[in-house]
C-alpha cells in the first residue's frame, strides 16, 4: 500500500505523469517528464534538457515497464538537447493528441526562458507529428490539460508563469485552433500559486486539481467554467517510506464510480526546507497511484489502499 509503482531506470526523475489506454489493447501507456535527476550539477540544468519518458502497463496500471523516450518532439530548427515538460495525452476526434510544454535548449536557470505549449498528433501513440505552438497570450505557458466541456467546446487549461502562476484557459472546436479565454483560478498575490491542472468527470461533477506544492487543490464545477474550491487532498503522508512527501503534479483516469490518480513524490527531499533539491538523491522521484471517489459531493483521495486495476473502454474527457 502506498508503494511506488514506477521509477525511471535511466535518470530516476519521472515526473508529471499522464496515463492513457492504447485503443484496442489492454495496455496503459504512461508519458512523463524524464528529469535528469542523476546529474550532480549545482544549477538547474537537471530539470531542463528533459526528454519525455514512456512506460507501459499490462496489469491495469498497477506497474509499468520502461520503454525509452519519445522521439520527434523537437522543433526542426532546434539542434542539440532541448527541454520537454508535462505532456498531456488524450484521444479525440479519431486520433491521439499531445500538448507538450517545450523550450529550446537546456537553460541553467528559470528566468528569461520562453516556454510554449506545442500540439502533436499520432495515430498509434508511437509516431508523433508536430502541428503548432498554441497562440497563447504569454511567453511562459506550461502544464496543459484538455477536456471536452458541456458547452461542446474543447477547453485547455494551463499555468501562466507570467501572471502569478495562476490557471488560464483557451477553447477550441477541433483540438487544433485555439482561442484564449482568460483567468480561471487566480495565482499570487490573490490566491495560492499553483501548477499542473488536471480536469476530469466523476460522481456527477467536473473536477479540477492543481498542484500547490503541499498537496493537490480541488475545485468542483457543473459546467467546467465556474469553479468552487473544496480544499486540498493528498497533503498528508502515505504509509510507504517512498510516499511520505506531498503528492505532486497528477493525472486522473476515471473508471465509472472511482478514478485512479497518478502522482509523483520526491521520497528523499526535505520539502520543509526553503530551497530546491540539490543532490541526485533528493531530486529522485517515484510514481504512485491513489484512488478517488466522490462522497457527499466531495472528492476523497485514498493513498494507502490498493487501487483496483484499470479496465479498457474508459477514456479521459
Amino acid at each position: 500500500m502506498s508503494a511506488p509503482i514506477y521509477r525511471d531506470p535511466e535518470f530516476d526523475g519521472a515526473a508529471d505523469p499522464t496515463v492513457i489506454n492504447r485503443n484496442g489493447t489492454d495496455e496503459w501507456w504512461m508519458f512523463y517528464t524524464n528529469r535528469r535527476a542523476h546529474l550532480a550539477d549545482a544549477d538547474q540544468s537537471w530539470i531542463h534538457g528533459s526528454p519525455i519518458g514512456l512506460a507501459v502497463s499490462v496489469d491495469g496500471g498497477q506497474s509499468f515497464d520502461y520503454r525509452g523516450t519519445v522521439e520527434g518532439l523537437d522543433a526542426p530548427a532546434d539542434k542539440g538537447l532541448n527541454t520537454h515538460w508535462a505532456p498531456e495525452v488524450i484521444w479525440g476526434r479519431g486520433e491521439y493528441h499531445m500538448y507538450l510544454t517545450y523550450m529550446p535548449g537546456t537553460p541553467t536557470g528559470f528566468t528569461g526562458v520562453a516556454r510554449d505549449i506545442v500540439h502533436f498528433t499520432s495515430p498509434d501513440l508511437t509516431s508523433w507529428t508536430r502541428r503548432s505552438a498554441l497562440p497563447l497570450p504569454t511567453t511562459n505557458a506550461i502544464d496543459a490539460a484538455v477536456a471536452l466541456c458541456p458547452d461542446g467546446l474543447y477547453r485547455l487549461w494551463y499555468k501562466d508563469e507570467t501572471r502569478g502562476s495562476g490557471t488560464y484557459s483557451a477553447t477550441s472546436e477541433n483540438l487544433y485552433d485555439w482561442q484564449a479565454e482568460g483567468m480561471v483560478i487566480a495565482g499570487s498575490p490573490d490566491a495560492p500559486p499553483h501548477e499542473g491542472p488536471n480536469v476530469f468527470k466523476l460522481g456527477g461533477w467536473i473536477w479540477m486539481i492543481t498542484d500547490e506544492w503541499h498537496g493537490q487543490a480541488v475545485y468542483r464545477s457543473s459546467d467546467a467554467q465556474n469553479w468552487t474550491r473544496q480544499g486540498v487532498i493528498l497533503g498528508a503522508p502515505g504509509a510507504h517510506e517512498d510516499d511520505l512527501r506531498f503528492a505532486r503534479h497528477a493525472d486522473v483516469v476515471t473508471q465509472g464510480d472511482w478514478a485512479a490518480l497518478y502522482y509523483f513524490t520526491h521520497p528523499r527531499w526535505n520539502e520543509a526546507e526553503d530551497k530546491a533539491p540539490e543532490t541526485p538523491e533528493a531530486r529522485a522521484t517515484s510514481i504512485h497511484v491513489a484512488r478517488l471517489t466522490v462522497v457527499d459531493d466531495n472528492l476523497v483521495a485514498e493513498r494507502d489502499i490498493d487501487a483496483p486495476a484499470l479496465e479498457t473502454g474508459y477514456e479521459q474527457i
